[in-house]
C-alpha cells in the first residue's frame, strides 16, 4: 500500500476491543467475521460459565496481585462479599495467620504448574473476626491465559453434612437470588424457575412450571430458540441476549447464560439459565440511537447517518465499479409557510413532502433530511442519465403539488442539485458540495427546477483525456518510476522485503503520486500496461538485491481491482520472464486489497489462481478496514496479512487499539500467515507491534518510499549476518 502522507492527516478510527492477552484464533474463525466485540464477549462467556454452574462449591476467580475479581453465588456468600463488586480485597485476609506461609506456596505451585494443585488449611469468614479458623480444602489452577489463578474451596467436613449444608445454602441462595433462574428438561419445558424468574415475567411460579419456553417467545424468539436448543443438546454453553414476552404482552429483554445438563451416561436432560433483565438499557440505548440517526420531525436518516449512508454508497460503487447519483433537494418558499402557518404547519408540511420524496424511489435508496428544508436522496446503481431524469421530473412534479395542512393548504416548489459519483467527485463530501452547486444553480434559475453539476463534468471529461493522453506518452518515453518503502523484520530490524510503489515523473507537474493518474488508467485500460511494467521493473531490482543483500528478499507490487478483472492472456509472459531473470517466483508477492478479495466475478478468483500456480505469493492489504471474509483467507491460500494502518495509528492511545492487533496476528499466525503492520510512525507502536509477535513493519519510521539508489544505500548499511 502506498503510504504517500496526505495534505492533512485525517483521524483514524478503530474497531474497540480490551485486553492484552493473545486470544484464541479459533473462536474468531467460528465467528466468520473478526470482531473484537465478539471476543470480548467470549472471554467474558468463558468465565461465566466456570463461574455459575451453581455447583454447591465455592468458586473464586482471583487476580495474579491476589485481589478476588469473579465468585460465584456460593462464595459470595460464605465469605458475606457481593458477587456483582466484591471491591478490592484479598484472599489471603480470608486465610488464617498460621496458614498463609502455606498458600502462598500453594499459589506459587499453582502458577507454576500445568496441573491443578490442592491444599489443606483453615479460613475465617469474616478476616476482622478473631474466630476459629474453618477447615477448607482448595484446589487451584492457573487461568489458560496466564493472567488468573482460580480457586474451588471444599468445607472439609463429612460428605454428607457437606450435601445438606450446600443444599440448605442453595434453597437460600436460589430464591433470593437478584437473576432470575431457569431451568427446562430436555422436552424445553419448565422444571423450575425462582420468583425473580417469575417476578420478571409477570408470572406466578405455578403457572410457569410445565410450561414450554416457547410459551414466553415470540415467532422470531421460537425460531432462535429451536437452533439453541440443537446446542444445547451438543453440549455449547453461551451467554446471549434475548427478546421474552411477558404476561401483559410487553417485551422482556435480558441477557441469558446457558449450560447444558447431561446425567453420568452423557445423556442431556436439560439446561439451566441464569437471566438478567436488560431491558430498560436495550430501550435507551435504542433511544439514544435513534435520536442521533434519525430526525425527529420525519424520521428519516438525519446528516450523521445521511453521510455515513453517502461514505459507504460510495465505496461500495468505487469497489464494484458502479454510478450514483447524489440530490441535493432545497423547498422553494418553505419560510412562508412557517412565517404564515406557523411552525406546526411547517413541521406537517416536510412530513407529507418527505413521504412524496421516499414514494418515488427505490427501498434501496437513501431519503434524509438535513435540516430545514433541505433533503437528499442517494439514488444507487445508476446506469444511465435517463433514469435520474425520470427520477428527479418525477420528485420536481410531486413537490410543486398542493400540501393539505389540517384545516389549511400551502404550495412550496424544489430546486434540485444534481451531481453524480464518479463523474463529478470521488470524495462523498465532495460530491455532497457539488450536488449543493448543483441546488444553487436551479434556484437561480427560477427555481422548481432541477441542474446538474455540469462544469464538474466538462472539466473532469476534459482533464480524463488529457491524462490518459499524456500517460500513453510517458509510458513510451520512461516517465514513470517504481520507489520501494522498506519492510523490515521486527524480530531483528533487519530489512527483508520492499513494496514497489508508482510514481509518475510529470514533464510539467513533477512527481504524481498514484492517486493522481491511477483511476484515469483504470478507466481507459492503461492500468493492465502500466501494471505489466511495474511488474517486470519488480523482477529485475529483485533479482539484482537477491544477488547482493540475500536470496530471501521479497518484493510487494499492488494489483488494481480492474487488473484482476482482466484477460488471463496478459499474465502468460510472466513465468517466462521470470525464468529468464532467474528470479524464483516467490521473490513478488501480489498485494490486494479486502474489495477484491469479496469481489465474487469468476475473474478475480481465476486471477488469483493464476497467481499462485506461477508460484507468486500473495499478500492481502488494509486487513481490518472491511469486512473481509475469513474463509476468504483459506480460500485464494494467502501468504501475508497486512494490518491496516487506522488500526496501527491507534496503537498507544489505549487499550482498544492493541487488544484487536493481537487478535488479528493471533488469527494470521493460526492460519500460517505472516503479519505485515503498515503505517508505523512511532517507536511505540513498533514496539507493541514487536511485543504482540508482528512479523513485519513499514512505514515512515523506518523509511518511506524511497528511489531505488536510495533504497539500496539502506540495504548496503545494514550489518551482514
Amino acid at each position: 500500500m502506498d503510504t504517500t502522507p496526505p495534505a492533512v492527516p485525517a483521524p483514524d478510527s478503530s474497531p474497540r476491543g480490551s485486553g492484552h492477552a493473545a486470544w484464541p484464533a479459533a473462536s474468531l474463525l467460528d465467528a466468520g467475521v473478526f470482531s473484537a466485540e465478539r471476543v470480548k464477549a467470549e472471554r467474558e462467556q468463558a468465565y461465566f460459565n466456570d463461574l455459575y454452574l451453581l455447583a454447591p462449591v465455592a468458586y473464586f476467580v482471583l487476580g495474579l496481585d491476589g485481589v478476588i475479581v469473579q465468585l460465584n453465588l456460593v462464595a459470595a456468600e460464605l465469605f458475606g462479599l457481593p458477587r456483582e463488586r466484591p471491591g478490592h480485597v484479598l484472599f489471603r485476609t480470608y486465610v488464617h495467620e498460621a496458614f498463609r506461609h502455606d498458600f502462598d506456596q500453594f499459589v506459587e505451585r499453582v502458577l507454576n504448574s500445568s496441573e491443578p494443585q490442592r491444599i489443606q488449611l483453615q479460613v475465617r469468614l469474616r478476616p476482622e473476626a478473631r474466630e476459629a479458623g474453618l477447615p477448607v480444602s482448595l484446589l487451584g489452577s492457573a487461568d489458560p491465559n496466564g493472567q488468573a489463578l482460580r480457586l474451588v474451596l471444599e468445607q472439609a467436613e463429612g460428605k454428607l453434612a457437606a450435601l445438606e449444608r450446600s443444599e440448605e445454602r442453595f434453597r437460600r441462595i436460589v430464591h433470593s437470588a437478584e437473576e432470575g433462574i431457569w431451568e427446562i428438561d430436555a422436552q424445553a419445558l419448565t422444571s423450575f424457575v425462582n420468583p425473580k424468574m417469575a417476578h420478571m415475567l409477570g408470572c406466578q411460579i405455578e403457572d410457569m412450571l410445565g410450561q414450554p419456553l416457547a410459551a414466553f417467545m415470540d415467532d422470531e424468539g421460537r425460531a432462535i430458540l429451536e437452533r439453541n436448543i440443537a446446542r444445547r443438546q451438543d453440549g455449547i454453553a453461551e451467554r446471549h441476549e434475548f427478546k421474552f414476552v411477558r404476561r401483559d404482552g410487553s417485551a422482556l429483554w435480558a441477557t441469558l447464560a446457558t449450560n447444558p445438563i447431561f446425567d453420568a451416561g452423557g445423556s442431556y436432560l436439560g439446561a439451566l439459565a441464569l437471566v438478567g433483565d436488560i431491558t430498560a438499557q436495550r430501550e435507551a440505548s435504542g433511544r439514544i440511537w435513534q435520536q442521533a440517526n434519525f430526525d425527529q420531525v420525519t424520521g428519516l436518516p438525519n446528516r450523521h447517518m445521511f453521510l455515513d449512508r453517502l461514505h459507504n454508497e460510495t465505496r461500495r460503487a468505487k469497489r464494484e465499479g458502479a454510478c450514483l447519483a447524489l440530490l441535493f433537494i432545497d423547498l422553494d418558499n418553505f419560510k412562508q409557510v412557517n412565517d404564515s402557518l406557523g411552525h406546526e404547519k411547517g413541521d406537517i408540511l416536510l412530513r407529507q413532502a418527505a413521504r412524496r420524496i421516499s414514494e418515488r424511489v427505490r427501498a434501496t435508496d437513501t431519503v434524509a433530511r438535513l435540516g430545514g428544508d433541505e433533503f437528499t436522496v442517494i439514488l444507487v446503481g445508476v446506469g444511465q442519465l435517463a433514469g435520474i431524469e425520470r427520477v428527479v421530473q418525477e420528485l420536481v412534479t410531486a413537490l410543486a403539488m398542493p400540501f393539505a395542512l389540517d384545516d389549511d393548504s400551502a404550495q412550496v416548489s424544489a430546486s434540485v442539485g444534481v451531481a453524480l459519483y464518479p463523474a463529478d467527485a470521488e470524495a462523498a463530501e465532495t460530491l455532497l458540495r457539488h450536488a449543493d452547486q448543483a441546488m444553487y444553480a436551479a434556484k437561480n434559475a427560477g427555481r422548481n427546477a432541477y441542474r446538474y453539476f455540469t462544469p464538474a463534468l466538462q472539466q473532469a471529461a476534459e482533464l480524463r483525456r488529457n491524462t490518459v493522453r499524456e500517460m500513453r506518452l510517458a509510458l513510451t518515453q520512461e516517465q514513470f518510476e517504481v520507489h520501494y518503502q522498506p519492510i523490515v523484520s521486527l524480530r531483528d530490524g533487519a530489512i527483508a522485503r520492499a513494496e514497489a510503489l508508482l510514481r509518475w515523473r510529470h514533464p510539467l507537474r513533477g512527481l504524481l503520486a498514484p492517486a493522481e493518474f491511477i483511476g484515469f488508467a483504470e478507466a481507459n485500460g492503461l492500468i493492465t500496461d502500466i501494471g505489466d511494467w511495474v511488474f517486470r521493473q519488480a523482477v529485475c531490482q529483485a533479482q539484482q538485491w537477491q544477488t547482493a543483500y540475500g536470496a530471501g528478499f521479497q518484493i510487494s507490487i499492488n494489483k488494481s481491482p480492474v487488473e484482476f478483472r482482466g484477460d488471463a492472456a496478459l499474465y502468460q509472459g510472466w513465468p517466462e520472464y521470470l525464468r529468464r531473470e532467474g528470479l524464483a517466483p516467490g521473490a513478488i508477492v501480489i498485494e490486494t486489497t479486502e474489495g477484491v478479495l469479496l469481489d465474487e466475478a469468476r475473474q478475480v478468483g481465476e486471477r488469483l489462481r493464476q497467481f499462485r500456480a506461477m508460484g507468486l505469493a500473495l499478500a492481502l492489504d488494509d486487513f481490518g478496514s472491511g469486512q473481509t471474509s475469513l474463509a476468504c483467507l483459506q480460500k485464494f491460500d494467502i501468504d501475508f496479512l497486512k494490518i491496516d494502518r487506522s488500526l496501527v495509528g491507534a496503537l498507544g492511545q489505549g487499550d482498544a487499539g492493541l487488544a484487536l492487533c493481537e487478535a488479528i496476528i493471533a488469527l494470521a499466525q493460526r492460519l500460517g500467515l505472516k503479519v505485515v503492520a503498515e503505517g508505523v510512525e512511532t517507536a511505540l507502536q513498533r514496539d507493541l507491534l514487536r511485543a504482540a509477535g508482528c512479523d513485519y513493519a513499514q512505514g515512515f519510521l523506518f523509511a518511506g518510499a524511497l528511489p531505488a539508489r536510495q533504497m539500496e544505500r539502506l540495504l548496503a548499511a545494514q550489518p551482514t549476518a
